[in-house]
């Protein structure tokens, strides 16, 4: 069972940021709608590709990770 069907992370889209199927919407966008201000309806409405079901997972989703959030340094090499 599948808790997330709407959404996906794929490495060939927008660089494996967790997004809603089938389009280039990553849930870190929705949340930045809904902190400027916009509700699930507006969003919906907005972005007609994405329905309130879809938003509202994201929502659940972001809501999910970000209580397990890891915090690790990760350092480049030359």
């Amino acid at each position: 069972m599948n808790v997330f069907p709407h959404i996906e992370a794929n490495p060939a889209i927008l660089g494996g940021k967790p997004c809603i199927k089938g389009t280039r919407i990553s849930i870190e966008f929705i949340l930045d709608l809904l902190v400027s201000g916009a509700n699930v309806q507006q969003i919906a409405e907005a972005y007609p590709q994405l329905s309130k079901i879809a938003v509202e997972e994201a929502i659940r989703y972001a809501s999910k990770f970000s209580k397990n959030e890891i915090i690790a340094e990760v350092k480049s090499v030359a």
